[in-house]
């Protein structure tokens, strides 16, 4: 595949190599004949690593020869080539860069291709060769960036024959397939398929209850890549050898109830957990990563990570902007519009080593409800069942902490002791043989414990008590559906990227919704009885918590979203209603708006009590919306509140797609908002109001739309 002036280069550098490594071999032969060296070093270099040196030699000269003469057959190749292809080789270094108003980009791209086409063995696996018109090729019919050779042979027009229906997904009665396609190989994949067969019939039970609610509605089976980043080598994998050792494991829960979820929705899955397997599955030409694929992408969805989205982006050359509609990013804890826009974050110093994705917002998807922007993607708790509440609860506390790093630091123990006063506390702390856990004396820790017995253990405690880190985990929630009572410390000031290291690089503020406690979402959705956040560091607050809960009864209890039935029908809903790929048109800016030009009616009219819009029900032809429209209200900020904040005030919560019904000015003159003057603006707060100057401010850039930040100064719709 490579030109003449390469493949001789290619050549003559193995030759070279080769020479080198039989001097190296030489040299080496002549120091195994030394009896200084033998004597001296014996220690380091074991003698029976030099033994095959001299057929390693005999080897090594066997290859140069080979080399050689097929250096020799090459050149005899290209000879031939050059005389029997001399016409239409005369033509391909003929060509002209084409002057085509469609193509602005392409004298560019062909001055960059003569430039750096050996940057990358790509270009050549493509049929690059340094000519001119292999160039124009490339940039025609690989990438897009020129128009077609008309002198290029193309097959005559045949009308594509009839798209033959999709298959229908079907709901599957049992996840034995789904356990060989995850594979084996590492502790957390282990993990994961432990935790599938541990919830594996509540899961089967949901498809029951789901299937009959959909009463027999078609559903058209999708192809979906789920590619497992954070675990590949080449991130790095430090999450396997934590299974083993205690750490964090609320990524590896979350990543095996998607891959039930999705299996048991009757979806065709392909899983890949190595950086060989991705380019394999998605036909990534050999190469660093700077040309298209080979072929269509064969996916309809692709759910990845942080990690993975890296990978993707750069193996995928071109291919990832038309395709990156179609991934689903798995972010743990939300990516704020503000950083995922490139050129904004870039402006505005909103620095990150892990935004600028100009995605979606609903594109990433979180653990919990506590970021607006991003949808709710969770994971399933199983709830206790009749049969088993029959445990008789024993008025222990069980820390939440499989490692020393959950502890609570040096000196800060002194909640601990006054909870000892009241109950005896148990723990689950990994530890080593020979080094002892760093927990207190009167803690009862019985090490890691296998996920089955955890689940036991919380079925007997009272109590499951936090101690800052991790954040925003799955176990709070599990304890909570096991019938304990989840007590946490309060935040004072809360935590974001401005103020906590842990935070800090990550694409988002936390402005949203401000990290108050460690679990805000127990905090703010849940609540007392089953929830209790206090300040740990006053003493009188936390032992009247103690006391109170010692007197409470409390059943188990778990949200539907956390339920399996309720993490199948948001998935369902997702796969059958969002399509990213499909662009929705622009407002017009005011200065390209022509005078004449008369705006639609209005979609929204003033609520009955004159506080807020609704949708008209006079609007006539509802717009294809998910969420649909009919729930849509639109209401004004107080200046220093974010929309989440401002929606949670009025029971709603803030739905970032409905903004695009809501950026127009006759908007603002419906909630009798005066503006004197209207202008189009990128700025993550808009559409906004600076009510002193009667200055009205509508959002320029649609990735923009953001249900976080605020501003003294400015009222948000």
């Amino acid at each position: 595949v490579m030109g003449a002036l390469e493949s001789r280069g290619v050549l003559r550098r193995m030759s070279d190599m080769l020479e080198m490594l039989m001097k190296r071999m030489d040299i080496l032969a002549r120091l195994e004949n030394s009896t200084e060296f033998h004597r001296g070093d014996e220690a380091r270099f074991p003698l029976d690593r030099f033994q095959p040196a001299a057929g390693l030699m005999e080897r090594i000269q066997a290859i140069a020869q080979n080399v050689s003469d097929i250096a020799i057959k090459v050149d005899q190749i290209l000879r031939n080539s050059l005389l029997n292809g001399k016409v239409m080789e005369g033509r391909r270094d003929q060509c002209e860069v084409p002057r085509d108003p469609k193509y602005p980009d392409c004298a560019g791209k062909v001055e960059w291709m003569r430039a750096r086409w050996t940057s990358d063995p790509c270009y050549a696996f493509f049929g690059v060769d340094g000519t001119e018109c292999s160039f124009l090729i490339y940039l025609s019919e690989v990438e897009w960036f020129c128009p077609p050779l008309p002198w290029r042979n193309r097959t005559v027009a045949v009308p594509s024959p009839p798209v033959p229906p999709r298959a229908q997904a079907a709901f599957r009665r049992d996840l034995a397939r789904l356990l060989e396609l995850i594979g084996t190989g590492k502790e957390s994949l282990s993990f994961m398929k432990k935790r599938i067969r541990h919830l594996a019939q509540q899961w089967l039970r949901a498809a029951r209850r789901l299937e009959q609610k959909l009463a027999g509605r078609q559903r058209d089976q999708k192809h979906i890549l789920i590619h497992i980043g954070f675990l590949t080598e080449e991130s790095g994998d430090v999450f396997s050898p934590r299974v083993l050792k205690g750490g964090p494991l609320g990524e590896m829960v979350q990543w095996a109830d998607i891959l039930a979820a999705l299996f048991v929705l009757g979806h065709s899955l392909r899983v890949t957990v190595s950086l060989k397997e991705l380019q394999s599955h998605l036909g990534v030409p050999p190469g660093r990563g700077n040309c298209p694929l080979t072929s269509p992408l064969p996916f309809d969805l692709i759910y990845t990570d942080y990690h993975g989205l890296q990978q993707m982006k750069q193996h995928m050359g071109l291919s990832f902007k038309k395709y990156r509609c179609r991934v689903r990013v798995i972010d743990t804890f939300g990516t704020e519009p503000a950083y995922n826009h490139e050129e904004y974050a870039t402006l505005r110093g909103y620095r990150t080593n892990w935004g600028y994705w100009n995605l979606q917002p609903a594109q990433f998807m979180t653990m919990f409800r506590t970021v607006p922007h991003q949808l709710l993607l969770g994971f399933a708790s199983a709830p206790l069942l009749r049969r088993e509440k029959v445990f008789v609860r024993v008025d222990f506390a069980l820390m939440w902490a499989c490692s020393h790093l959950c502890l609570p630091p040096q000196g800060k123990e002194k909640f601990l002791a006054i909870l000892n006063k009241y109950m005896e506390i148990h723990g689950t702390v990994y530890y080593e043989t020979q080094r002892p856990p760093e927990v207190p004396a009167f803690v009862k820790n019985h090490g890691l414990l296998p996920q089955h017995e955890f689940q036991q253990l919380l079925r007997k405690a009272k109590l499951f008590i936090g101690f800052g880190f991790p954040y925003e985990g799955p176990a709070p929630l599990e304890a909570i559906a096991n019938g304990c009572v989840f007590l946490q410390a309060r935040f004072n000031p809360p935590h974001s990227s401005l103020n906590h290291e842990f935070f800090r690089g990550k694409p988002t503020s936390r402005e949203a919704s401000v990290v108050s406690s460690q679990h805000p979402y127990a905090e703010d959705f849940i609540g007392k009885p089953h929830v209790w956040t206090v300040d740990y560091n006053n003493s009188e607050e936390f032992e009247a918590a103690i006391k109170t809960i010692m007197r409470t009864q409390v059943d188990p209890y778990l949200p539907y979203e956390y339920t399996c039935e309720g993490m199948l029908e948001r998935i369902h809903a997702y796969i059958q209603h969002q399509d990213f790929c499909t662009t929705s048109s622009l407002p017009p800016s005011p200065k390209t708006k022509s005078p004449a030009m008369q705006s639609p009616p209005s979609l929204l009219a003033l609520s009955p009590n004159a506080t807020h819009l609704v949708w008209s029900p006079s609007a006539g032809r509802v717009p294809q919306a998910w969420p649909p429209v009919a729930s849509l209200q639109v209401w004004v900020s107080e200046p220093q509140h974010t929309c989440t904040e401002t929606c949670r005030r009025h029971g709603l919560v803030c739905e970032p797609t409905f903004f695009r019904f809501l950026n127009k000015e006759e908007v603002f003159l419906q909630l009798s908002i005066a503006c004197d003057s209207t202008e189009y603006e990128m700025n993550h707060l808009y559409p906004a109001v600076a009510e002193n100057v009667h200055e009205c401010y509508l959002q320029k850039e649609p990735l923009l739309f953001s249900c976080a930040g605020y501003n003294t100064k400015y009222p948000r719709l």
